[in-house]
Order: structure tokens, then C-alpha cells, then sequence
């Protein structure tokens, strides 16, 4: 049940009639401590909709997971993931995960600039006159508190099961406190990206469009940038690909171009 892009071992298990999904991960790797604080303090509305496993035993200092197992197919890869019905259920799953808690965070922007410019700062093959004008927006751009809510981080159909039409959510290692409109980043710019009615729907479910203005598109720089670099070095070059191509499009954007 592992991608094996990074040292996190998943397993689904049997215990005579019981299922469970089993985790564990090395001492440097962040995404159990993540999601176990995810299931510990966010998950619970969705746990009670039957819409994400339950958490079942955890241990941060060896890094292990143990919730309930979820029927059903990845929606990645099928027809489903092309079916606005998908969305609409993927929004309204969304939801309930972001309308528990709002705050303002003075610091994340600040400290999001700074991530950008460590990944910049690390190895990557961006071009360097990309690299530049990068460099050249973000050092422009002056951060503001922005509201934050409980995030999934990584919400796309590669984390979405579908059993008998109903959709399911699986995979909160990237969970974190984050601007609503960073979870559409990764359906925006794929799924959504030449299938608009697919957001429509989504939207519908969801209620509302948080990604709004020049701050959406220097979301989107932030994003390519971090996919650009971290599938360089963990070595997914089709990911990587993605990157790229996203950085050129998100600097033809017109805020950002006149920039």
C-alpha cells in the first residue's frame, strides 16, 4: 500500500474479522507525527460521517499509525476521477475538515517565503533564469496574517477512495493548520486544470471559491517551486516534470507577470 517515494511502510492487516492499516515511518519522517495529531484533534467529523478511517493505537516516538480500514478503489487512475459526482462528494468531505477551526496566523506567509527559499537553496535543476524571476516575486511580495484551518495537504484523487459511489478520504500525513485554498492547489492545477466542470462540482460541495487574487497565484508559485525540488531529489521525474510546468504557467499569470 506504499508509493516508496519516501520510507513509510504501510500495511493493511487482518485480525480475524477486524481490518486495520498499519504505518510506520523512520525517525526523520514527519507525515505519521502529522497525521496522528491530524486524528487525534481534526478528524472527527469525518470519522463520524464513516468518511475517513478511525484512529485505533499511535506511538509518536516510533513513529506508528494504526486506524481502520476503508473499503474501496483509489480513485486515481479510474473513471470516477473524471465524474463531477466525485468532486461534489470530495468538497463536501473537505468541508467538514476546514469549517471546525479559523484562526489568523501572523506568521505562516513569513514563514512560507522562507521554505520557498530553502528549496531554492537546495538542489533542483529550475532553470536559473526561472530560478531568478522566482526569487525576484517572493522577494517583492510582503506577508500578511492570513486565516488558517485544518488542512489535508496532499487532497487528490490519489487519496480518495470510492466504494459503491461513495467517496472516502485516506492519507492525512501532510495534515497541518493552513489557508483554506492550498488544499485545491494540486486539483487545480491537474484535474481541474482542462476539465472546469470537475471544480464547478467540487465547488458546489464545498460552498465557496477561497482562491482569490494575488495571493492565490503566489500560492500556486510556492507550490510548483516545492514540487519542482523535493521530486528532484526523492528522483520522480514525472512529478518533477509537473513542477516545471507549473512554474512556467503560474509566472505567465498576469499579477505575477506585471510583477
Amino acid at each position: 500500500m506504499s508509493w516508496g517515494l519516501v520510507d513509510t511502510v504501510v500495511l493493511h492487516v487482518r485480525d480475524g474479522n477486524r481490518q486495520f492499516v498499519v504505518k510506520a515511518a523512520g525517525p526523520k519522517n514527519h507525515h505519521i507525527g502529522r497525521e496522528i495529531t491530524a486524528h487525534e484533534h481534526w478528524t472527527g467529523p469525518l470519522v463520524s460521517a464513516g468518511l475517513i478511517g478511525r484512529m485505533v493505537a499511535a506511538d509518536r516516538r516510533a513513529n506508528l499509525l494504526i486506524t481502520t480500514y476503508l473499503p474501496g478503489e483509489l480513485v486515481e487512475g479510474t473513471a470516477v476521477e473524471h465524474d463531477p459526482e466525485t468532486y461534489r462528494q470530495a468538497g463536501e468531505a473537505l468541508r467538514l475538515l476546514h469549517r471546525q477551526h479559523r484562526t489568523p496566523d501572523v506568521d505562516y506567509e513569513a514563514q512560507q517565503q522562507e521554505r520557498s527559499l530553502r528549496w531554492l537553496n537546495g538542489e533542483h535543476r529550475i532553470a536559473p533564469s526561472i530560478e531568478a524571476r522566482v526569487r525576484e516575486i517572493l522577494a517583492s511580495w510582503q506577508p500578511s496574517p492570513r486565516d488558517v484551518v485544518p488542512c489535508h495537504g496532499d487532497f487528490q484523487p490519489r487519496n480518495w477512495l470510492m466504494d459503491e459511489e461513495r467517496l472516502r478520504v485516506i492519507d492525512m500525513g501532510r495534515f497541518a493548520l493552513r489557508p483554506a485554498e492550498t488544499d485545491l492547489a494540486r486539483l487545480t492545477v491537474r484535474q481541474w486544470r482542462e476539465r472546469p466542470t470537475l471544480a464547478t462540482a467540487f465547488l458546489a460541495g464545498y460552498g465557496d471559491d477561497p482562491r482569490q487574487g494575488t495571493q492565490w497565484s503566489i500560492d500556486l508559485l510556492r507550490e510548483a517551486v516545492g514540487t519542482a525540488v523535493w521530486a528532484h531529489q526523492v528522483g520522480d521525474e514525472r512529478f518533477e516534470a509537473e513542477g516545471h510546468r507549473l512554474l512556467a504557467e503560474t509566472l505567465m499569470r498576469p499579477d505575477l507577470d506585471a510583477r
